[in-house]
């Protein structure tokens, strides 16, 4: 299981060199590791039937209780099927798709690493282990949909796409850090069977919100869908893969993992369940008023997207099982979609599909293709995605306390859908044949393939009921779930609510469809909506980020070191000092300090010198004083049992010392730069941070949260480093990190005095 999560980034790193090695070959034989892979996921299918689960554990880091151990049920193996497979089509494709590019090699090894990291978040058993993944499929989303990184909006998009699910995955630790505390593991199996114990927990709401938040993020639902459309900067192998089986998938797996855990309570019901319906209807609207064929795929996404959202937040025993079956056809009509698409550009130049038509005789496989693949994205008999639609709409009819507003959405979701998918089907292929930018021809059967085969299970799996995906359905519903369910599908119910529902958003959506010209025209109409989006809402605090930036480096990073250590230090009393007067109020705990005469003596030494050397207007005088204060730190070192601290102190003292003769010497006298209330100023600075660290000291000698570490390094000494001299070992074992940094401070300071001494030597010769 390790090797086959990881041998996705093994090739990513070979894959340059094979692509140049095979050549024109190369998409062909790539495409054998994701095959492979789905074989090998395909042999754990009896495993997990009847909703058995499998862990599988390797440790990483023990000591933190994180480790690569990775759970096998029936939801974990459908994702990983799915991204294996379509990953499959999606490597053949890409090497039809971008035949003779010069950043192919670079192309493939991206595309590896993606699938690679999103087998790692749908198979992950621990939590952090997951979050690792999940952020690696942000970053390699980032290098795909910024592939054509001399374009500008390509650019401009992918970090638009990194900014936003980054931000979520920030938020998603956070949530996951609350979920393992709550739930005492960080282990997935283990959280997933302490539901009640998670959804008693007090801090159960701020929990869900953060965990919501970086699934919302990720799997594109309003307010944050927006970055979903524009990642079709990237070349379309990419968003075909990452529309139908990764990425934006990522969210609805998660949502879907911790249903057993989390779901069932009303926060989880009325959030995902309404956002979700929210996010179904606005993918739907947004993809009637597209013309570019990819970007009108794009929103149909977020329409699934948010149906799969409101269908797990409904958490139904029907509910679950649409999602499941909603999730399966989805991936499959989508990925064909998207490669049709792409073929469309391809050979035509344009992805306007005002400017297509009549193609049926030139492109007869796509056309075919794409109208089966079609039917399924519409909900028609006999594929795949009517039995999804009818269980999506028995779902909505059943669902608690917000039945109506799923329902009415789901309805005129699909009436635009109906009128998309028509589009789709119908508009480039059929009429008179319109002149293209290029001319076109029947795609490659490199991007033929995936297209083919996809659409066809489409219409195996409805004709069929189900029954090839029967076992695998069963045991990821149970998985969702929490418990099996017993369930079969068939394609005809008989004439029911949802069929008459499906019957009026077809015939409804056709309507649409044969009137979109003036549709089109109404939606230019509503410019002022992109004015008021929630891009727009990104725009400004993008903007608003920049110019604080601005700001503060004009204000705060202005060249002064005077300004920049106020700034620090006014920084640290207020958040240090601050919170300990207000944590202890009026009374302090000062510990009480023995002070011996001879460690007075030295202490007023030290303050001496701190007081001369500021009012010192000679440069050598100046350095000397410094040496005194520096010099009488290294006696209490040597007086509180610390010689290894007075020996590096009275070394580097020596040396700066030394270095600064070396440079003052050469300097003129000081000058009076700054002006009398600057210097109170400063003045006034140096004594509240002292007195501030003063006061903090004297504290800390009363508090003690734990036993010393002393004690233990002192009893640590002979069993462990097999030295009677306890400083020794602590500074050669204990803390042998700490000495390599001293040494290499001394060995520094002891460099930058031969380069001073060989200068000046340099410099009389000359």
């Amino acid at each position: 299981m390790l090797l086959a999560v990881l041998s996705g980034f093994i090739l990513a790193a070979c894959a340059p060199w094979l692509t140049r090695l095979l050549g024109d070959r190369a998409g062909w034989v790539l495409a054998l590791l994701p095959a492979a892979l789905f074989v090998y996921f395909l042999s754990w299918i009896p495993l997990t039937a009847g909703g058995a689960a499998e862990v599988v554990h390797y440790s990483w880091i023990p000591g933190l209780d994180i480790n690569l151990s990775f759970l096998v049920d029936g939801l974990s193996l459908l994702f990983a099927l799915l991204i294996s497979g379509i990953g499959t089509f999606i490597i053949i494709y890409s090497g039809g798709y971008l035949h003779g590019h010069e950043y192919l090699p670079r192309f493939y090894g991206i595309m590896f690493a993606f699938m690679a990291a999103m087998l790692g978040v749908v198979l992950s058993n621990n939590i952090i282990s997951l979050f690792v993944f999940w952020e690696l499929t942000s970053i390699t989303s980032y290098l795909l949909i910024g592939f054509n990184h001399e374009d500008k909006q390509a650019r401009w998009c992918a970090l638009q796409g990194l900014f936003v699910t980054v931000a979520g995955g920030l938020a998603l630790l956070a949530g996951l850090i609350m979920l393992a505390g709550a739930g005492g593991s960080f282990e997935l199996s283990e959280l997933l069977n302490s539901g009640d114990v998670l959804r008693d927990y007090p801090l159960y709401t701020g929990m869900l919100i953060l965990i919501l938040f970086g699934t919302f993020t990720k799997s594109a639902q309003v307010p944050f869908h927006f970055w979903l459309p524009n990642a079709m900067a990237a070349p379309t192998p990419v968003s075909a893969y990452l529309h139908s089986a990764t990425m934006v998938k990522a969210g609805i797996y998660l949502m879907a993992r911790l249903n057993p855990g989390l779901g069932g309570t009303d926060q989880w019901l009325y959030t995902l369940g309404l956002f979700g319906a929210v996010t179904m209807f606005t993918g739907s609207f947004m993809a009637l008023r597209s013309t570019d064929v990819k970007a009108m795929l794009a929103y149909s996404t977020i329409m699934a997207l948010g149906t799969l959202t409101m269908l797990i937040g409904i958490g139904t025993e029907a509910a679950i099982i649409a999602a499941l079956a909603f999730l399966l056809a989805h991936a499959l009509y989508k990925a064909a979609l998207f490669m049709l698409a792409g073929g469309l550009d391809h050979e035509t130049g344009t992805k306007n599909i005002l400017n297509m038509g009549g193609l049926r005789r030139l492109m007869p496989v796509s056309f075919i293709t794409a109208c089966v693949a079609a039917l399924s994205l519409a909900g028609l008999p006999p594929l795949f995605g009517f039995i999804a639609k009818e269980l999506m709409f028995e779902a909505t009819l059943h669902a608690p306390a917000i039945a109506t507003v799923t329902t009415v959405l789901a309805v005129i979701s699909a009436i635009m859908i109906m009128a998309v998918a028509a589009l789709f089907a119908l508009r480039p292929y059929t009429g008179k044949l319109k002149e293209t930018p290029k001319q076109p021809h029947e795609a490659p059967p490199s991007m033929l393939a995936g297209p083919v085969v996809l659409a066809a299970l489409s219409l195996v799996f409805g004709v069929a009921g189900f029954l090839p995906v029967q076992g695998i359905l069963h045991s990821a519903v149970a998985a969702v779930h929490g418990s099996p369910l017993e369930f079969k599908l068939y394609l005809w119910h008989g004439v029911n609510t949802p069929l008459l529902l499906s019957l009026l958003a077809v015939v409804t959506g056709l309507l649409v469809f044969a009137g979109w010209d003036r549709v089109l025209a109404v939606y230019r109409r509503l410019t002022f909506i992109d004015r008021f989006g929630p891009e727009r809402g990104y725009e400004r605090v993008m903007a608003a980020l920049v110019w604080v930036a601005e700001w503060q480096t004009r204000v705060l990073q202005n060249g002064y070191m005077r300004n920049y250590l106020i700034t620090i230090l006014l920084t640290a009393v207020a958040l240090a000092g601050g919170t300990f007067f207000i944590y202890t109020g009026n009374t302090v705990p000062f510990g009480t300090v023995d002070i011996t005469f001879y460690e007075a003596v030295i202490a007023a030494l030290i303050i001496a010198g701190a007081i001369v050397v500021s009012l010192m207007q000679s440069r050598l005088g100046a350095v000397a004083t410094v040496g005194m204060v520096g010099f009488g730190v290294a006696l209490i070192y040597v007086l509180f049992s610390a010689p290894d601290l007075a020996i590096t102190q009275i070394m580097v003292e020596t040396l700066t010392v030394i270095l600064l003769v070396l440079v003052l010497y050469r300097l003129p006298r000081f000058l009076n730069l700054s002006s009398t209330a600057a210097r109170i100023r400063d003045a006034l600075v140096a004594l509240l941070f002292g007195g501030m660290m003063t006061v903090l000291i004297l504290a800390v000698l009363d508090v003690e949260v734990v036993a010393p570490i002393s004690d233990q390094l002192v009893a640590w000494s002979y069993d462990e480093g097999h030295g009677r001299n306890i400083v020794n070992v602590i500074l050669v074992d204990f803390r042998a990190l700490d000495t390599l940094g001293e040494i290499f401070v001394v060995g520094l300071a002891a460099i930058g005095v031969y380069a001073m001494i060989r200068l000046r030597a340099e410099d009389k010769r000359s």
